[in-house]
């Protein structure tokens, strides 16, 4: 299904909280002249408000994150009463305090910042005087200006979201608008920390796969560095989470990005009637199909190949490609012999699968004991495994792939199919696997076109039928003329139009090889 939507604008991530540092950059507290005369290392503190208050037991009011202001008017001549209000703040897990110097405290006193220090407390002094409503007022109104900003965004985030569900939308699309608001790469993963899919900026997204297994955990026990996540589950059930990888805004509205994001991806799940065990295997397919394609160098798809769970360091690689086989049963097949390997889907009844061996196993009995367990599955006993031979090197395996899929297509194509191993090779497919390889060559192309020339129209594709099956069956006219329900009388005379079409002696071995070559050719191209 195509869906047609509206293209999204740049999205300019939320700036971060204000710290203590930066509302003391502000110009109307810069007015006031400030000194920080302790807990110089923590000014990067956020603050989520500001308070101005005078009682000394101030500490009980706050919930955290708060600026405190004060003149300090009930707290001079008491140093017992100066330490103490300075813990309160402490234990409050208030951002700062902010003393104007004036009447009560001429100059910063000693006792408080002595306190502030062994807590780790910004103590900021002012010494001009300063209307505390002003700071109050820039502060506050910056503040709520980013709350709006935030549920504006959540809503925002949650619409684009719904929407693309109701449309029918892939999980790759959602993400790709998760990571466009976000403004950092985006991953899913299962519970083992395997990746099921990303979205963002594909080099950035490549670093942060390059070390995924130690990054992951690291992250998964603590948010820090943008590292943000949210579960994904329901019905008391997890089965996996969506990170945001070092997203620049603050962790608040991060954290609400995430929400509405594994929100989403929950409803997807839920009204698509996929799983997280569908989400791999999407994983693999687009894995091994940029992988067969080669529009992607194998270099870049490195690290996506170590995030998804499949051992790259120092193992041999089987690439294999089953015709017409049902890729739950290979998956079913590969954890049954305990083999690593992934398994995706291509086109036209195909089916990959990569092992990734330890250097000292037997890879090709490997893939002959897995094609013999296939062959014992019910409904599968004659299925046929097309095998390259195993690769070394990790930029061996997308050549290696399409060998085994040159080699599927090569049996599906041969009317001995039946009578070849269970896992075949290029060897065993002979010319027409070495034809197969050769198809998009412009010469083998141009051959196949001179030789075929006289019956390459509406007119002669009858020929080219009787052509086909005179050359499969080697040159058996009693066999030719059975398949094609004639007589041996008007066999005869349709090769004789054959050979005048084609100026050609298909007694003479040479020429009839010649035309043979040339209908594999044409074959191997129109497939």
């Amino acid at each position: 299904m195509t869906i047609a939507l509206e293209p999204w604008g740049p999205v300019e991530p939320l700036e971060p909280a204000l710290s203590v540092r930066q509302v003391l950059a502000l110009e109307r507290v810069l007015a006031g002249e400030p000194e920080v005369v302790a807990g110089a290392g923590q000014l990067d503190r956020p603050v989520r408000w500001v308070h101005v208050a005078e009682a000394a037991d101030v500490g009980v009011m706050l919930s955290g994150g708060e600026m405190v202001l004060t003149t300090g008017v009930l707290l001079a001549g008491d140093d017992n009463a100066q330490t103490e209000y300075i813990r309160s703040l402490h234990r409050a897990e208030a951002a700062a305090v902010v003393l104007g110097l004036g009447r009560a405290f001429p100059t910063p006193p000693d006792v408080m910042r002595r306190a502030a220090e062994r807590c780790g407390l910004p103590m900021v002094v002012l010494h001009r005087p300063f209307p505390f409503a002003e700071l109050t007022e820039e502060v506050q109104s910056r503040l709520v200006r980013r709350k709006f900003a935030a549920v504006s965004l959540s809503e925002a985030v949650r619409t684009a979201l719904t929407g693309l569900i109701t449309a029918g939308a892939p999980l790759q699309q959602l993400l790709d608008v998760i990571a466009q608001h976000a403004a950092c790469p985006v991953v899913v993963t299962n519970l083992a920390h395997r990746v099921l899919a990303t979205a963002g900026e594909r080099s950035a997204v490549d670093d942060v796969l390059r070390d995924w297994e130690r990054i992951a955990r690291q992250a998964g026990g603590c948010e820090g560095d943008g590292w943000i996540r949210a579960e994904l589950g329901g019905r008391g059930e997890r089965w996996g989470q969506i990170m945001l990888c070092g997203h620049r805004g603050d962790t608040a509205g991060g954290r609400l990005l995430a929400d509405r994001a594994a929100e989403a991806l929950v409803l997807h799940r839920m009204l698509g009637g996929a799983s997280a065990h569908t989400w791999e295997e999407q994983s693999a397919q687009s894995l091994l199909t940029d992988l067969v394609s080669g529009v992607v160098p194998a270099r870049h798809l490195l690290p996506r190949a170590r995030a998804a769970g499949l051992p790259v360091n120092r193992r041999t690689f089987v690439p294999l490609v089953v015709r017409d086989g049902d890729p739950a049963r290979l998956e079913r097949t590969l954890r049954l012999l305990g083999l690593p390997g992934l398994v995706a889907e291509l086109a036209d009844g195909a089916t990959a699968v990569l092992l990734s061996l330890a250097r000292d196993q037997d890879a090709e009995a490997l893939a002959a004991h897995f094609a013999a367990r296939l062959r014992t599955e019910p409904g599968q006993p004659r299925t046929v495994v097309a095998a390259a031979g195993p690769r070394t090197e990790w930029q061996d395996v997308p050549a290696g792939l399409r060998e085994a899929q040159h080699v599927a297509d090569a049996v599906a194509d041969s009317s001995a199919g039946l009578d070849l191993p269970a896992v075949v090779r290029l060897k065993d497919v002979h010319l027409r696997g070495l034809v197969r390889l050769l198809r998009d060559d412009p010469h083998v192309q141009s051959f196949a076109e001179r030789e075929l020339d006289g019956l390459l129209c509406a007119a002669g594709d009858d020929l080219l039928a009787v052509l086909r099956t005179y050359l499969a069956t080697g040159r058996n006219k009693s066999r030719t003329a059975q398949l094609h329900h004639v007589s041996r009388p008007a066999l005869y005379r349709r090769l004789e139009a054959i050979e005048g079409r084609l100026g050609v002696d298909l007694d003479d071995f040479e020429q009839a090889a010649s035309v043979h070559i040339a209908l594999l050719a044409h074959d191997a191209q129109q497939s």
